[in-house]
């Protein structure tokens, strides 16, 4: 006898066993195959500091979606996994335990600290990895990289010397975001801005020469301990005699210059602006075009330094207070006016990020972001959806260069090093041993590390041996389809662009396919503050990993966010049960006799409607999956499964099944197994686990489903006017359940049915499902029929006619609707009574009176209705 399924589904039982049996078979990994097309996605990287949360389990089954359809139409479908080192998160974790402890970076020095955090990784990291596993993600382990180990390292040093080498990587002194909290720069992508309340200072600076004032505003009165001159426009009449001369800077009572520039909008409040070159940016190009100093008045930490005088040791928002309290006092403010501003955060901590002039290394960005749009421009790189382009044009078209340093131990050191002789700069590969230009051994190593990014941007070539010429990277690169979300365009995706294109010399992808975020039930973020986040593992604990993904893949469109909800995991699950339900019916009506999955000669009508139904969905499915169209795909095999097999093919197959003859129940059998068999490999990428262990269950050739055939449509088995024919029989039944439905009428009450039809023959053969699935006690079919006092059924193919007194027991019907009409009739008076009342509509609110009103009126359609059916059955005892 076949293998029999237990009765109940438990994922909890069956999804560490099927997980560890695919490992143990060496089923995920991926070899050069040259009679095979190679597909290969990369993992976006996990932090290691990071734990599984709905954006990781929603990108992650979508690549696995994915991987294991390629891998089933016989490609050779690499997917590589890895976690990225994350220096800023992990830096701050690590520190965090060392203040446990009561130790700072500085006490157990660098090397220490390093040593440390490679403890922290090996302790922590692999846990994200682990998590994945959960989910059923069918990565080749065997090729697991992260983003510090020697081969991307080794990458990193390449490129950071090679773009070094044709001058577009350089050292210099410019305006960065600074993160107070991490103490380290970060780039323009890493700011993240929120509209904020906030005020606009009116001020007024003196004139050195007593003859008057000059009025400006800013949104940072703090930072007026840097000023360093005040601007105006050149064309600007009103302050044309003031260009030159000097005004007094309130509270530190020293001169600084009046200019012109053009940068000052003259139609924008009084066209004057205090110029602050070291915390603006723009202020910062005034002060190199007009030779302004440029004083510096905070630490790394946002507290005022000595060159804020009497202010010096105070936090920014501190200083701000008493600054502002004290220009009140000496009558320097004009007003103080309510507004509303973007202010750029730390996508890391949320700390509001400091305009800050520092040392730092930039990449020059001009000539790198220029091919990397023409490739999106030409094709080359496909974006799903196309509206996305837009996004990525603009950032790249507008882009500025890139601040790569960090203030950081943990991440790649850069790879330069400072005589201290002759003060050469040495960029290498490899650690040198001398100056090259004086011979100095005395040299000393930059200490700031590289951004995180910088190395991610690397993933999709490094992962697969570059900079070396590998067999692996000549047969998997370029990449097939990165999956990521949208909200990385700039940190992730259009770096890989760049960087592909600049050291590989193509793409490092043809498609990137953008998924949203995953939002709660009421289209909320999820966060800690609201407290609304989702644990995917606790999830998976309850529900399995196989609901959790049919959910994230339900309705998901490309670039689109979602909502999730435990109703619509609970609705998943609940479509597993029906399927195990449904395929432990069939392995129970299994004989030995069925040992292949084939399709049997001597096809029966419904037969070849499933078969042909069968072939369609294959064709769907497959142009849904080639458009990236998860969603739809998921939604039509929904669809199939729910409805077409188990409501209808698996109840008229017990006709045969039960019939007693042994060559028309064998012939059921196995369009059963074939179509629950080829069913599962469909549906496989996005339930793997449960669709697994039901194939191993039925006849089957292969170890293992992920590895069997992909189905694809066949132009053999299209049986097109036997599904036209059989759908009229499922029409008839359809409309005759529903006419029964609307009269109350129980499955149990047995009715004969008279089919006037053309089609004799198709509904002569449908008629035996007629009896089982519409509750008909004997069907007769002719090109017509007289029935007197019977409910009538029209389709397009058949008028049917149902003798009444077969479908209603007339003196019980009569009963209850009297009884109805009398409970009407109670509630009419009621209305009336309080509709009569004066005083009630007097005082009543309006909405009130008006909805009693409301309901009369449908209690008097009720009421009639009634009356009409009560005369109806009387004209029929």
């Amino acid at each position: 006898m076949p293998r029999q399924l237990e009765k109940v589904y438990d994922p909890g039982s069956v999804e560490e066993r099927i997980y560890q049996y695919w490992l143990d078979n060496k089923y995920f990994h991926t070899e050069i195959d040259e009679n095979k097309k190679p597909f290969t996605i990369v993992i976006p990287p996990p932090n290691i500091t990071g734990q599984l949360h709905m954006g990781h389990a929603l990108d992650n089954t979508i690549q696995d979606i994915l991987i294991r359809w390629r891998r089933m139409q016989g490609m050779a479908a690499l997917w590589v996994p890895g976690t990225d080192h994350a220096s800023i998160a992990t830096e701050a974790k690590i520190v965090e335990a060392m203040k446990q402890e009561g130790l700072t970076k500085e006490d157990v020095g660098r090397d220490g600290f390093l040593e440390r955090a490679w403890d922290w990784r090996t302790k922590y990291g692999g846990r994200i990895i682990e998590q994945l596993k959960k989910l059923g993600a069918s990565c080749d382990w065997e090729r697991e990289r992260f983003t510090l180990d020697e081969g991307c390292s080794k990458a990193v040093n390449e490129v950071f010397v090679r773009l070094y080498n044709k001058g577009l990587i350089y050292r210099g002194e410019r305006i960065i975001n600074w993160c107070p909290h991490c103490c380290t720069s970060i780039s323009d992508a890493e700011v993240e801005y929120s509209e904020q309340d906030g005020f606009f200072w009116h001020l007024r600076y003196p004139l050195a020469d007593g003859s008057g004032f000059i009025e400006l505003a800013t949104t940072r009165p703090e930072t007026m301990l840097g000023d360093t001159a005040v601007a105006v426009h050149p064309d600007d009449e009103r302050y044309k005699d003031l260009v030159g001369k000097t005004v007094v800077l309130p509270l530190v009572n020293k001169e600084i210059p009046i200019i012109a520039d053009e940068y000052v909008e003259m139609d924008f409040g009084t066209g004057v602006v205090k110029i602050t070159p070291a915390h603006d940016p723009n202020d910062f190009e005034v002060g190199l075009r007009h030779n302004l100093p440029v004083i510096n008045i905070f630490d790394e930490n946002a507290i005022v330094n000595q060159n804020g005088g009497k202010y010096q040791g105070l936090d920014r928002y501190e200083a701000r207070k008493q600054i502002v309290d004290e220009l009140k006092q000496q009558g320097f403010i004009v007003e103080i006016e309510n507004m509303k501003h973007n202010v750029g955060s730390c996508y890391r901590c949320n700390t509001t990020v400091e305009p800050r002039i520092s040392m730092q290394w930039f990449v020059k960005m001009a000539p790198l972001a220029e091919p990397a749009v023409e490739a999106v421009k030409t094709g080359e790189i496909k974006f799903i959806p196309r509206r996305l382009e837009k996004t990525y044009y603009n950032w790249m078209e507008n882009i500025k260069d890139w601040c790569i340093s960090r203030q950081l131990w943990w991440g790649h050191r850069i790879p330069a090093w400072y005589c201290q002789d002759c003060g050469e700069v040495i960029v290498a590969k490899d650690d040198p041993q001398h100056c090259c230009k004086c011979g100095s051994k005395k040299l000393s190593r930059d200490e700031d590390t590289l951004d995180t990014w910088f190395s991610s941007a690397l993933w999709p070539f490094s992962t697969l041996g570059w900079p070396e010429n590998t067999d692996d990277l000549k047969y998997f690169y370029p990449t097939s389809t990165l999956v990521t979300g949208y909200d990385i365009i700039f940190f992730w995706v259009a770096r890989m662009i760049f960087s592909g294109l600049e050291y590989t010399g193509t793409v490092p992808f043809n498609t990137v396919l953008f998924h949203g975020i995953v939002r709660d039930s009421l289209g909320r973020k999820m966060s800690k503050s609201l407290g609304n986040g989702i644990d995917p593992l606790a999830e998976i604990e309850k529900y399995g990993a196989d609901a959790l993904r049919f959910t994230l893949a339900t309705g998901n469109t490309p670039g689109n966010d979602m909502r999730y909800s435990p109703e619509r995991v609970e609705s998943s699950r609940n479509f597993a049960n029906k399927m195990w339900n449904a395929a432990r019916f069939v392995l129970m009506n299994l004989n030995d006799g069925i040992d292949r999955v084939e399709i049997p000669e001597n096809l029966a009508l419904e037969d070849k409607w499933i078969i042909s139904k069968f072939n369609k969905l294959t064709q769907a499915v497959n142009e849904n999956l080639e458009k990236h169209e998860i969603g739809l795909a998921v939604s039509k095999l929904y669809d199939f499964i729910w409805d077409v097999f188990c409501d209808w093919y698996i109840e008229i197959s017990k006709v045969r099944l039960n019939s007693g003859d042994d060559q028309q129940a064998d012939t059921a059998r196995k369009v059963l197994v074939y179509i629950l068999s080829n069913t599962m490999k469909l549906l496989h990428p996005f339930m793997p686990f449960i669709t697994e262990e039901i194939w191993q269950a039925l006849p089957h050739e292969g170890g293992s489903i992920m590895i069997s055939k992909w189905p694809e449509f066949d132009t053999n088995i299209d049986f097109d006017a036997e599904e036209i024919e059989f759908e009229k029989i499922m029409s008839v039944i359809k409309a005759v359940r529903n006419r029964r439905a609307e009269m109350n009428v129980p499955p149990s009450k047995k009715a004969k049915l008279y089919i006037a039809t053309k089609d004799l023959q198709t509904f002569e053969t449908g008629a035996v499902f007629m009896q089982r699935l519409a509750s008909a006690s004997e069907v007769a079919v002719d090109n017509e029929f007289a029935v007197d006092g019977a409910v009538t059924v029209v389709t397009e193919n058949a008028v049917i006619s149902i003798p009444l007194n077969e479908l209603v027991d007339f003196e019980a019907e009569l009963n209850r609707l009297n009884n109805e009409l009398a409970a009407a009739k109670k509630d009419e008076a009621f209305l009336n009574g309080k509709l009569n009342n004066k005083n009630f509509v007097d005082k009543a609110p309006e909405a009130v009176v008006a909805e009693q009103r409301t309901k009369l009126v449908k209690v008097l359609d009720k009421i009639n209705l009634l009356e009409k059916s009560i005369a109806d059955i009387k004209s029929n005892i």
